[in-house]
C-alpha cells in the first residue's frame, strides 16, 4: 500500500488507499460515508444487487487500523443508510467487526443520513456527536458547504495562529475522471484539498460519488486499489 503524505494545518497527515486519513499525532483513523445497510436498502424495495458489500468494507477499515495502528476512529457522518437497510445481518457483521476491535474508540459526527437511519447499536459502543467538533488545529464536519462556517471566535481557543481550524468533511462522496492520450479515462474516488477544507471519498464501497471540477489552488488525490497520488491534470 502506498500511503500520500501531506501537511495540514501544521499537522502531517497520510491519505490511505483504504480511503481513510491517519492523524498519527491522536493515533486517529478518520473516514466518512460508511452507509452500512445501503445493499439491504436496495433488496428491501425487491432490488437484486451484489451481496458481500458491507463486510468487504469491514475488511478494508480493520486493514487501515492494522496497518497504522490507530487506536480511535472517527467517522465523519452517514454510518447507516437508511432505516430500511437496519437488517439482522448487517447489524450482526459490525458487531462482530465491534468485537474483534473491542479496544478500538469509535466517535461518529452525524450526517444527514444518521438523522433519519436512527442510532447505531449500543454494543457498538460509539460516542455521537452533532457537527462541527472542534479538535486542536481541526472541525470534524459531515456537509462541508452547509457547516462549513468559521468557528466562533468567542469560543475558547477558537482561533489557532489568527486563523480558522482547517475542517474534514464528508457527503460529497468526490471522484474524478482521469483521461489518457488515447481517449480512455479512469474515474477513481478522491480527496478534494480546497479552501481550507478537505473531503474525503465515501469509505463505502457502493456509494456512488459525484465528480468534481477542481478550482484553481485546489488539489486533488485520486485513490486506487493500493495507491494514494497526487493529479496535477485534473
Amino acid at each position: 500500500m502506498e500511503d500520500f503524505r501531506v501537511e495540514i494545518a501544521g499537522e502531517p497527515l497520510r491519505l490511505l488507499p483504504e480511503r481513510a486519513v491517519f492523524w498519527a499525532a491522536c493515533s486517529t483513523l478518520l473516514i466518512a460515508d460508511t452507509h452500512w445497510g445501503k445493499a439491504a436498502t436496495f433488496r428491501a424495495a425487491a432490488i437484486p444487487v451484489p451481496g458481500g458489500t458491507t463486510q468487504a468494507d469491514l475488511d478494508r477499515l480493520s486493514q487501515a487500523i492494522e496497518r497504522t495502528c490507530a487506536t480511535r476512529v472517527i467517522i465523519l457522518g452517514d454510518l447507516l443508510h437508511s432505516r430500511e437497510g437496519r437488517s439482522a445481518e448487517t447489524f450482526e457483521l459490525v458487531s462482530r467487526w465491534r468485537d474483534r476491535h473491542s479496544r478500538l474508540e469509535i466517535e461518529l459526527i452525524q450526517g444527514n443520513h444518521d438523522l433519519h437511519a436512527g442510532l447505531p447499536l449500543a454494543d457498538w459502543r460509539m460516542r455521537i456527536f452533532r457537527p462541527p467538533v472542534s479538535e486542536g488545529p481541526f472541525v470534524w464536519r459531515h456537509d462541508p458547504e452547509i457547516d462549513a462556517l468559521p468557528v466562533d471566535p468567542l469560543e475558547e481557543n477558537a482561533k489557532i495562529t489568527g486563523q480558522e481550524r482547517f475542517a474534514l468533511a464528508g457527503h460529497i462522496h468526490p471522484t474524478v475522471v482521469l483521461r489518457g492520450a488515447a481517449r480512455q479515462s479512469l474515474r477513481l474516488p478522491c480527496f478534494h484539498l480546497r479552501n481550507k477544507v478537505l473531503v474525503l471519498p465515501a469509505f463505502s464501497s457502493f456509494a456512488g460519488g459525484a465528480n468534481i471540477r477542481p478550482a484553481e489552488g485546489d488539489r486533488v488525490f485520486p485513490v486506487s486499489e493500493s495507491s494514494v497520488f497526487e493529479c496535477d491534470y485534473c
